[in-house]
């Protein structure tokens, strides 16, 4: 059972605490320490770093409400008890503004990172339009996508719409999606992401940061 209500994390709900009831299996080594500690450790083997379906990416065990039970059955040396507690997850919501890095790019996407959270990719469709890729001449898996803007002569020049890791991106949260493990991983597929969000940066003030701090130096010289 699980009941959610967002944190105050700058303006935004980025993060949220979540009250779980779950009941638990204490093994006999974890008894010898005080309750509310051993509960936690477990609580932290089971959730910490680890993706939640429907409530998203738990990043702290935050509190213990209560704990109750305790019933050590015949046979069995471990404690079992049901605990409340509270934990912190990462679940943006669609159509959040989020400020990421870029981790790689090929000719389907783009891969942003936030440093603990990898699996975020803008689509070929979710990029400005119209954009194009140029693969990395020592890796043509990898490379890079320039955006077109009002570049006529695109080809012969250096491009100045470019989106490399050289840059912070932000991008807007498009969906969020929970993904059940395969029973086969097909070859050469991306590696199983049980949390995945699509980002866009097809509008205005989203993409490099650079790009728009460039065009209001401008407009402010003018």
């Amino acid at each position: 059972m699980v009941w959610d209500y967002g944190l105050n994390y700058s303006r935004r709900k980025l993060f949220y605490l979540s009250l779980i009831e779950h009941s638990m299996r204490l093994p006999p080594p974890s008894l010898n320490l005080p309750l509310d500690e051993a509960v936690k450790i477990e609580l932290e083997t089971l959730f910490l770093d680890k993706v939640i379906a429907k409530l998203g990416l738990c990043i702290s065990v935050y509190d213990i409400r209560s704990i109750k039970g305790g019933f050590i059955f015949p046979g069995d040396g471990a404690s079992t008890c049901t605990v409340f507690s509270e934990l912190i997850v990462f679940r943006p919501f669609v159509g959040e503004i989020i400020v990421a890095k870029l981790k790689e790019s090929d000719a389907n996407d783009l891969r942003l990172t936030l440093g603990f959270f990898y699996d975020i990719y803008i689509p070929v469709h979710l990029l400005p339009s119209p954009s194009r890729f140029e693969s990395d001449t020592n890796n043509k898996n990898q490379g890079r996508w320039i955006w077109d803007f009002g570049e006529a002569d695109a080809q012969s020049k250096e491009p100045r719409f470019v989106i490399d890791g050289t840059d912070q991106i932000k991008f807007q949260v498009y969906s969020v999606s929970y993904t059940s493990i395969p029973l086969e991983q097909p070859e050469n597929s991306k590696p199983f992401a049980p949390m995945v969000i699509t980002g866009s940066i097809d509008y205005d003030g989203l993409g490099p940061v650079s790009w728009w701090e460039e065009a209001e130096m401008v407009q402010e010289e003018s």
